[in-house]
């Protein structure tokens, strides 16, 4: 009886279609589920998965549509050892891109809207000594490598959030939409803005969130 109403209501192109989609997410998720060695991933068949060797998908993780998650393994002849590690329980929406270089970490129960950017590396220097020329086309900069991003353990992260390089993002927080991470944020913290700053944490004698005097 369900098939049937599901025809009725979605008509048979948009039936078949619908079952055609959910038929090859489960077989590129069995495939995905052996070579992570993790028993459940639902990762839709729209990802871009690049670097797999250097990337780690805990228990229990899904994602939506557009997901991209990248270990840049070498840009320019230039080499890299990248590491991301994604821990147990993760769901991401739609259009989130991950991307390292370096070391990007995201802990346990982690939960992120869409259109969410996390990097830990730039195209091109702007501090120090050698800087980039700005009439170098950007993809052809030298490629940062010496940074890190961690999201610690229940963090949840709004619509349109960047996360940048060198930024730990404390274990309980919360990211307001529209924010632009480039500090690292305490735990047990909202945190909005561009750039974010703490406007609240969590009192564990009273229980409640109160706001920062920062």
């Amino acid at each position: 009886m369900k098939f049937i109403n599901f025809f009725r209501e979605y008509g048979a192109f948009l039936g078949a279609l619908a079952i055609y989609k959910k038929i090859l997410q489960r077989i590129c998720n069995y495939f995905l589920s052996r070579k992570l060695k993790v028993k459940k991933v639902s990762i839709h068949p729209s990802a871009i998965i690049l670097g797999l060797t250097n990337i780690k998908i805990g228990e229990n993780f899904s994602s939506g549509k557009n997901f991209w998650i990248e270990a840049v393994i070498s840009h320019h002849k230039i080499s890299f050892n990248p590491k991301i590690i994604i821990k147990d329980n993760v769901s991401v929406n739609e259009s989130v891109h991950i991307a390292a270089t370096n070391y990007v970490e995201i802990g346990n129960n982690v939960l992120m809207a869409s259109k969410i950017y996390i990097s830990d590396h730039n195209h091109g220097f702007y501090a120090g000594k050698e800087q980039s020329d700005p009439e170098t086309p950007p993809n052809s900069r030298p490629v940062t490598c010496n940074k890190r991003v961690v999201i610690e353990d229940n963090v949840w992260i709004g619509e349109f959030v960047a996360v940048l390089p060198g930024v730990t993002i404390g274990r309980g927080s919360i990211i307001g939409c529209n924010s632009v991470v480039s500090k690292s944020i305490p735990p047990h913290s909202i945190a909005v803005g561009s750039p974010a700053r703490v406007i609240k944490q969590y009192n564990s004698i009273t229980k409640k969130w109160e706001i920062s005097v920062n």
